[in-house]
């Protein structure tokens, strides 16, 4: 009965983090939880790749909806994409070498310097209007790819919501346009980290399966979502994702 309850309730999990997950990121906020939760006794670095094994699945759904319906400035996504592939290796190898603990106190104070500048700038990412063109956009939206994708790798929390703010800040895409070339970015940061875990032993495949039709049915509502209410929806769901995660990383940070 117990292992029946601990199946239902990582699937539900993941159902919720795909949906959360296609809209603006952070849907290893709800996943990561609930699998320590679940089986607090597992391996950590078991329970991070199973998340990361369903999570993909989903972020690729999303993805390929998004491109369908939001006009994709690919000379710029796709490089950043290579960027944050490698840059991601590169983090999740470090992450062997290095203490990542020195950012855990630091991340919740970023994060509310961005919540309060999205607050504070109330238009902010309602307008699509690209700074840059050409070599331009790809060296910024590459530069982006690079320092999240390794931030990904080396530690990851609020990686895709850190990939939105960036798009809007820095190219000037509203927040439509962003989290849609945001997924595309965190699928290949996400690829990069399954590649480690798997190359590890680090997933559980018999968990990732179910999780993975989960977290693709979350996806495909949250996307459909995000294209139907528009960049006004999406930036209230990045305003709650955040201060979600500045309370999670907070308390991780300074209380526990």
């Amino acid at each position: 009965m117990e292992w029946n309850f601990q199946w239902i309730f990582v699937t539900l999990a993941s159902m919720f983090a795909g949906f959360v997950d296609a809209v603006v990121g952070g849907g290893g906020l709800i996943l990561v939880p609930a699998l320590f939760g679940a089986f607090p006794s597992a391996p950590p670095a078991t329970l991070l790749g199973t998340n990361k094994s369903a999570g993909v699945w989903g972020t690729l759904i999303a993805a390929r909806q998004f491109s369908r319906r939001v006009q994709m400035r690919w000379s710029a996504v796709a490089p950043a994409a290579f960027a944050g592939f490698a840059a991601s290796l590169l983090g999740a190898w470090a992450v062997t070498v290095v203490d990542p603990s020195m950012l855990r106190k630091a991340l919740p104070v970023i994060l509310v310097a961005v919540l309060a500048y999205t607050l504070y700038k109330k238009q902010l990412g309602q307008t699509h209007a690209p700074r840059y063109s050409g070599r331009a956009e790809t060296w910024v939206a590459c530069a982006i790819g690079a320092s999240i994708g390794f931030y990904d790798g080396f530690f990851g929390p609020g990686a895709g919501s850190f990939f939105v703010f960036l798009f809007v800040r820095w190219l000037g895409y509203d927040f439509l346009n962003a989290s849609a070339s945001a997924k595309i970015l965190n699928l290949a940061t996400n690829i990069a980290a399954l590649i480690l875990f798997t190359a590890k032993g680090h997933v559980w495949w018999h968990f990732a399966i179910p999780l993975a039709v989960a977290n693709v049915v979350g996806s495909m509502l949250g996307t459909w979502m995000a294209l139907k209410k528009g960049s006004g929806f999406v930036r209230g769901m990045f305003i709650v994702v955040v201060s979600a995660l500045i309370l999670k990383t907070g308390y991780d940070a300074f209380v526990r």
